[in-house]
């Protein structure tokens, strides 16, 4: 058999599709090594399936269907029935039948690709998840030192701790101040102040009382945000007492006297 009718045989695009024996698949590689034209034929086959995958879906049986009918020369008309001649010769009922095996195993390869994609999504979502948990494992550790250390603040006999009452725009309202004055450090517990509306902040106030004179420690802007309330602030003054004013958003240069939440003087 020459090379021409080798390849006209059908029996390259069964080896492609994987369905000839061991000799067989033999019989094929070697004559790819000696044949340049056959390794060609080979690589088109190869190319076609190929572009098949692209267009033939797996879940679209009836497109696979009318794809195997077209290669093996149905014209699709469901009145008219096409009789094939069983005295067609040997070739070309190979090649209709390569074709055929190419067709399903294009359909087989993308199948195979989809389950793939859904794999790697899945495990991406597993790994997403497992990184979620590991910054929240991370969150709550830090949370947990944080709470510590203001525990042993909150402990700490020389610690100064100031109550603060509610004022007459909230009365029910209250706070703590716990100054640490070995390190100038303020921690606010504001647990009873209700959370603030939108475009205002809470701000804190050192006040030394004769003569009167406010400063700023500064303002709350994760008050929404922040779960336990306790909020940290640098205080390098001589307080005699604490305020707690609700401001615009960035702060005011002097305190709202009006907004006044809560109020404490420190025991002489």
């Amino acid at each position: 058999m020459d090379t021409q009718d080798y390849i006209n045989s059908g029996i390259l695009e069964l080896y492609v599709a994987g369905k000839l024996s061991d000799e067989e698949n033999l019989e094929v590689y070697n004559m790819m090594l000696k044949h340049t034209e056959v390794l060609q034929e080979v690589l088109n086959i190869e190319s076609a399936i190929v572009k098949l995958t692209a267009q033939v879906s797996p879940g679209n049986s009836q497109q696979i269907f009318n794809t195997i009918k077209k290669a093996l020369g149905f014209n699709g008309d469901s009145n008219e029935t096409k009789v094939v001649s069983m005295t067609n010769n040997k070739s070309n009922w190979f090649t209709y039948t390569g074709w055929a095996a190419s067709i399903v195993l294009a359909g087989g390869l993308l199948w195979m690709v989809n389950q793939n994609q859904s794999l790697n999504s899945q495990i991406e979502t597993v790994q997403t998840s497992k990184e979620f948990l590991e910054i929240q494992i991370e969150d709550l550790n830090s949370d947990l030192v944080d709470t510590k250390q203001i525990l042993n603040v909150f402990r700490d006999k020389n610690i100064i701790t100031i109550p603060l009452a509610g004022q007459a725009v909230y009365p029910e309202g209250y706070a703590k101040v716990y100054w640490d004055k070995t390190d100038d450090t303020v921690y606010l517990d504001l647990q009873g102040l209700p959370e603030p509306p939108e475009g205002k902040v809470y701000q804190v106030w050192s006040l030394t009382l004769n003569p009167l004179a406010p400063t700023s420690l500064g303002t709350i802007d994760d008050f929404k945000s922040d779960t336990n309330k306790i909020f940290r602030l640098e205080n390098t003054n001589e307080s005699q007492a604490f305020g707690i004013t609700l401001e615009p958003a960035g702060g005011s240069a002097s305190p709202t006297m009006e907004q006044l939440y809560s109020l404490g003087v420190i025991d002489a």
